[in-house]
């Protein structure tokens, strides 16, 4: 035992000689002083000893513990003061210089359109919904009047999944929620719907295979075309931050009845900072109309309320990305997709 501390003495003055950085110095103290060094094995190895030696052995090994640790607290005297002469030659520390900063995410243009947009319907009583992007044909086509032959339902629109029998598709549209939320509700409600939809498109500066949508719903008794066109303009002028005219002309949705493509234009000439080509300052900003019978029907809303009650209720769905780009000028919708900093920086 007596020749085991000798050695350890002597291995430790040799590594502790060669020491010129902290680093080794932590694991210096960590092999001889630390909890599980060799120091603590000795002290763990006296039990098995004669009493006689017992007590020679600790005093040796408590000897060994005290020079050590003296001579290691020297050594890191030596080391962190040559540290700190290094360092203040190199130059000391301007607290006054500007610490480089850290970029912080946030939200891309499309989530603070969404989020606006919604949240000036919130003010006038909609309730935010979402649906699943995934969707059957159903709910899709044939609960909206859209009928086996119509155009959205031919491959060059519409992604289909596979295997064709299970009849689901990437969602066309936010118009399902309408289905789906008159299946489970009685009116009085409205709701807006926003969401990422899916078209088999030629991608250029105005179309995208997928993009933003915000449809739109209000069923309630009484509910007239002068309702809708007073929402419509009171939405647009909040989002515009001026106050939009609106006007309704006649277009074909098969789930609306009447249909109408909705312009509007503001003092300026055009909705924000944008002047459109259109004729007189007006631009087309979405679809829209009075909700169908049909999808009343397919959705069961008169069966369920027993046709005591006639409802009506209007319709509308636009491109979330559209309105970002009239509002703050963007000039083509693929810059929302390509992840250029130097585009997603200026929102």
């Amino acid at each position: 035992m007596l020749m085991d501390i000798s050695l350890i003495k002597k291995q430790a003055d040799n590594e502790l000689a060669l020491i010129e950085k902290a680093e080794d110095l932590v694991l210096f103290e960590k092999k001889y002083l630390g909890k599980q060094g060799l120091i603590a094995d000795v002290f763990k190895g006296l039990k098995d000893l004669p009493e006689n030696e017992r007590k020679i052995a600790g005093n040796q090994a408590n000897l060994l513990k005290n020079e050590l640790k003296a001579v290691f607290e020297q050594k890191s005297k030596q080391i962190y003061q040559k540290r700190g002469q290094t360092e203040n030659l190199v130059g000391k520390i301007d607290v006054s210089r500007p610490v480089p900063q850290k970029e912080i995410g946030y939200l891309h243009l499309i989530t603070q359109a969404q989020r606006e947009l919604t949240d000036i319907f919130k003010t006038m009583g909609f309730e935010v919904v979402l649906g699943s992007e995934i969707e059957s044909d159903w709910y899709n086509f044939d609960a909206l009047n859209v009928p086996k032959d119509h155009p959205a339902r031919d491959m060059q629109d519409t992604f289909w999944l596979k295997p064709e029998s299970s009849k689901m598709l990437l969602r066309t549209h936010t118009s399902p929620m309408q289905a789906r939320y008159m299946e489970t509700h009685k009116p009085p409600f409205r709701i807006v719907v926003p969401g990422r939809v899916f078209r088999n498109e030629a991608t250029d500066v105005k179309h995208e295979a997928q993009f933003y949508q915000l449809e739109g719903l209000m069923v309630d008794e009484n509910i007239s075309v002068s309702s809708f066109k007073a929402i419509m303009a009171e939405f647009l002028s909040q989002y515009f931050e001026s106050k939009v005219e609106v006007r309704l002309r006649p277009g074909y949705f098969p789930f609306v009845e009447p249909g109408f493509e909705i312009d509007a234009k503001t003092k300026g000439g055009g909705p924000a900072r944008r002047s459109p080509k259109g004729e007189g300052g007006w631009l087309e900003l979405m679809g829209a109309g009075m909700v169908h019978p049909n999808v009343f029907k397919a959705a069961g809303l008169q069966q369920r309320t027993k046709g005591k009650v006639n409802f009506t209720g209007f319709a509308f769905g636009c491109g979330i990305e559209r309105l970002a780009m009239i509002k703050h000028n963007i000039p083509d919708l693929r810059l929302f997709y390509q992840n250029d900093l130097r585009f997603l920086k200026q929102f």
